[in-house]
């Protein structure tokens, strides 16, 4: 077994335009100030990483991992979330999410679909510099607008889907391959890969790559009531990453795992501050440690209540506690007895 790395703090909900959140130095202090020992970096703003120069120099990459690891940090992962999510979009979404590319593909969803998988592109090769081996994205969704089967899907509509996600997957986790790093679609509603059946469905089409793994964050699970604990058996082959992240689910009269539209601060299921919620990370940290996750734990704040700060600095301490320093030897060593197979087959009577 291997003693899960971390705490670690996922940057994406704490960048900003004011300090220390508005550049690379003022983040990696404020985070090892906290405590944290790794970082796992969006790629989207050039203020912190410049993804095609960290694809294109391995100096850069080098000069980049330098700096950071002058702070006592280290990158856990690379994140794509953004323009994962930009390879498969249903034309319903188009205007939504053009605001996650560049202005000059708005309006223009071949361009944008086109610039999402260079960026993925560039993704694998900088985590190859940059010495990774495992990177954070989304699968994005053709599908998800029919997950309630009302009006009626016609016959072959899943399958369809789930055939030109991976055709437009599948030269990327080739590249991903080819860099030695595995592609982690986090798990998550919005996606086409949002449960374990999803994930299978997807798997089976790109013809069970090696390199199409999951980003494992059980908040997701507990707002839609499907057994995060399980899932780690069934899929623990294939986590290669983790977010720290916490949810509840209070259904009431009036609302279910839908939401009734309502805002995040009052949908019966909805994400907190790691501690805050209902996710028992005890058994979580158990089951991984117990099925030898090498990756790290990495916090990612989403809380409708609680300010980031302050999310931030529990967070670290919560993760510590969490994490299990897996053990050498077995309990009972004490009471061993010599062993040979002469000595076995005696008190075998043989």
């Amino acid at each position: 077994m291997t003693t899960i790395q971390g705490p670690a703090v996922f940057l994406a909900q704490f960048i900003s335009d004011e300090a220390p959140f508005n550049s690379l130095d003022g983040i990696c202090k404020w985070a090892a100030d906290l405590g944290f020992k790794g970082i796992q970096m969006p790629t989207l703003d050039t203020r912190f990483i410049d993804l095609q120069k960290a694809a294109e120099s391995k100096t850069y990459a080098d000069e980049l991992k330098g700096k950071i690891a002058s702070y006592g940090l280290e990158i856990t992962e690379l994140s794509t979330h953004l323009q994962g999510q930009l390879v498969a979009v249903h034309p319903a979404y188009d205007d939504l999410f053009d605001a996650f590319a560049p202005a000059n593909v708005h309006g223009k969803p071949k361009a944008r679909q086109e610039w999402a998988v260079q960026q993925l592109k560039y993704a694998a090769k900088a985590s190859n510099n940059l010495g990774l081996n495992a990177h954070a994205t989304f699968s994005g969704s053709l599908l998800w607008q029919y997950f309630h089967p009302w009006p009626q899907r016609p016959a072959g509509l899943v399958e369809e889907g789930f055939a030109e996600l991976a055709k437009r997957w599948m030269p990327i986790l080739n590249e991903f391959d080819q860099n030695g790093v595995d592609l982690c679609y986090e798990i998550h509603p919005g996606e086409d890969l949002f449960d374990g059946e999803t994930y299978e469905m997807f798997l089976k089409a790109v013809n069970n790559h090696s390199r199409a793994c999951i980003l494992y964050d059980p908040s997701h699970f507990v707002l839609q009531q499907l057994d995060y604990i399980q899932y780690i058996d069934f899929y623990h082959e294939r986590i290669k990453a983790f977010h720290v992240k916490d949810a509840e689910f209070n259904p009431t009269g009036k609302q279910g795992t839908f939401g009734g539209y309502q805002s995040w601060l009052n949908r019966a299921g909805r994400y907190r501050s790691p501690g805050d919620g209902q996710v028992d990370f005890k058994t979580i940290f158990s089951k991984l440690s117990q099925y030898d996750f090498k990756g790290w734990a990495v916090m990612e704040w989403e809380c409708c209540i609680k300010n980031q700060e302050d999310g931030a600095r529990e967070g670290a301490e919560f993760i510590k506690k969490h994490i299990i320093k897996v053990t050498d030897k077995a309990f009972d060593d004490f009471a061993s007895v010599n062993s040979s197979q002469t000595f076995n087959r005696k008190i075998l009577g043989l």
